[in-house]
């Protein structure tokens, strides 16, 4: 996926800071996140990587700072956007893995296999060709009490709607110290190249700093109302690549 035209992204971060207004406040407000930096994940909760090594997540971080990025690998709307979005930003910062950073892509799918976990790796690789990706790009798929133990951990909250079988769940990063300290956050998407490399820095530094509240989530087409969600809007705005096009408006 090629990033969107600089209008794009101002639309998306538009988007995303609507959704912070007391107008979707309401039933959403309990997805967004809870910072919690100077929170410790649980490094000894056991996931399982793209060759099928089953270990504890600190042996993931390496002693290096790390960028926490948790969604679903089969979502169909914003968490590969949110990966790409990542990614372009720290080629364009001209950050390094793993001397700069780790990478950890966590599925709150327990369904998910590892199989899909490397199919989603080699995806982002293939548009990001990233030399030292296969040290410091981990993609990870985990059993529900690791899942829940690491989401409680840096606050993401996640809610699955059977009937469509998806997960409404809010769109952010964490950003952890070398010692798997949470210290801080980016939310939403359009993420700025300077914004990913200051959040790295404070955690390289075990400095804690705390985020502006925007809730971005990532939602599904309505097939029953045929009206777009968050998501679908916002995909649709990133995707664009005519100046002045109608923006279409998220609903319920």
């Amino acid at each position: 996926m090629t990033p969107g035209p600089t209008i794009g992204r101002a639309m998306v971060a538009a988007l995303a800071l609507a959704v912070s207004t007391a107008a979707w406040a309401g039933p959403m407000q309990d997805l967004a996140f809870t910072q919690r930096q100077g929170a410790i994940v649980p490094l000894d909760a056991r996931f399982t990587d793209t060759a099928g090594r089953t270990l504890p997540l600190g042996a993931f971080m390496d002693g290096h700072p790390a960028i926490l990025s948790i969604g679903y690998y089969t979502c169909p709307n914003l968490c590969a956007l949110e990966r790409e979005d990542l990614l372009h930003a720290l080629d364009a910062g001209g950050l390094k893995t793993p001397d700069d950073y780790t990478l950890i892509v966590v599925s709150i799918d327990p369904a998910e296999t590892a199989a899909m976990a490397r199919q989603a790796r080699q995806d982002d690789l293939a548009s990001h060709a990233t030399p030292g990706a296969d040290r410091g790009w981990h993609f990870l798929v985990g059993q529900t009490a690791s899942i829940a133990r690491l989401s409680q951990a840096v606050g993401f909250h996640a809610r699955y709607d059977p009937a469509l079988k998806q997960y409404l769940h809010p769109m952010g990063l964490v950003f952890m110290t070398p010692a798997g300290m949470v210290s801080g956050y980016v939310l939403g998407v359009g993420y700025r190249p300077g914004d990913v490399r200051q959040a790295l820095a404070r955690a390289a530094a075990g400095q804690r700093a705390e985020a502006s509240p925007v809730l971005l989530l990532c939602f599904h087409y309505d097939a029953a109302t045929g009206r777009y969600t968050l998501a679908e809007a916002g995909r649709q705005v990133w995707n664009s690549r005519t100046p002045g096009m109608e923006p279409i408006s998220p609903g319920f």
